[in-house]
């Protein structure tokens, strides 16, 4: 009993760390993205964002970099209405997390491979997403309102920490977002913790393998994922399972999300997961 509190009490204190970790990274990256929205944003749309294939192709590639900041950089723009849903889709798609490290160490060639098909597989996705979206009037949530004021023209950056830093980004968003985040990852902790993942997967049939992989990448979490990367280097699973469990998992990405909109942070899930199945479902039945 007593080891076992002490195993918790040591995953809620590494989630603590974590969670300030991805908070600090994601706060930077709300300051950067609320200070360019101010600033240049009619430059940013005309020149980066206007047209959706340029938005899917930014987002796929940001996303295939290995980390989350970039999918974290594409929910800040996405926030502030810079970019759309299919965007939002296509990051997440093509992300494998703080796991792309650990894939480049272990599988450097495979894991390159897979880089490469899920940043275009990425960039369909995200087309797609957007042509449901519409085709379904399905109605996501409104970008965060910036107003502009007389005083940010020429920039008063004693108004920008009161009113943007302090009063928007604080205020609206940190407290949500950490409260998120910690319990997320307290919850995703134990549940490693507690569980054997590798020895429930080693033995279930391929197609089974594919609706699991696609299925754990809904958590928000690498760890999970490891499984499937551990097993594949120990050529226990085939390419197809690890490349569906990539696509449909993102890290850490979508946190910053559920502070946001706990609704799109849904519908992403539900996109990318039937996307990765469809891909899955596809090289089965071509005997990858």
């Amino acid at each position: 009993m007593m080891l076992m509190s002490v195993e918790i009490l040591q995953i809620v204190l590494g989630s603590f760390v974590e969670t300030a970790k991805i908070i600090a990274l994601v706060t930077v990256l709300m300051i950067v993205t609320e200070f360019l929205e101010l600033k240049y944003k009619d430059k940013i749309r005309e020149k980066i964002t206007a047209k959706p294939l340029s938005q899917y192709a930014l987002s796929s590639l940001l996303g295939a970099i290995p980390g989350c900041m970039d999918a974290f950089f594409i929910v800040s723009l996405y926030v502030h209405g810079i970019v759309g849903f299919g965007a939002l889709t296509a990051v997440m798609l093509s992300t494998a997390g703080d796991e792309a490290y650990i894939m480049l160490a272990m599988i450097p060639g495979p894991a390159l491979l897979i880089f490469a098909i899920c940043a275009v597989l990425g960039v369909i996705g995200g087309f797609l997403a957007d042509k449901i979206v519409k085709r379904i009037n399905l109605k996501t949530c409104q970008p965060c309102k910036i107003e502009i004021h007389e005083e940010e023209k020429p920039f008063n950056a004693k108004h920008f920490f009161r009113e943007h830093f302090l009063g928007h980004i604080v205020k609206e968003h940190i407290s949500r977002l950490f409260f998120w985040i910690f319990f997320t990852l307290v919850a995703v902790g134990v549940l490693q913790q507690y569980f054997d993942l590798a020895g429930f997967f080693e033995f279930m049939p391929i197609w089974s393998l594919i609706v699991i992989a696609a299925l754990i990448g809904v958590i928000p979490e690498s760890g999970p994922h490891l499984v499937f990367l551990t097993l594949f280097s120990q050529s226990l699973i085939p390419f197809s399972v690890l490349l569906v469990n990539t696509l449909s998992q993102d890290g850490h990405g979508l946190l910053p999300l559920l502070s946001y909109s706990v609704k799109d942070t849904i519908y992403v899930q539900i996109f990318t997961t039937s996307f990765a199945l469809a891909v899955g479902v596809i090289l089965l039945l071509l005997g990858f």
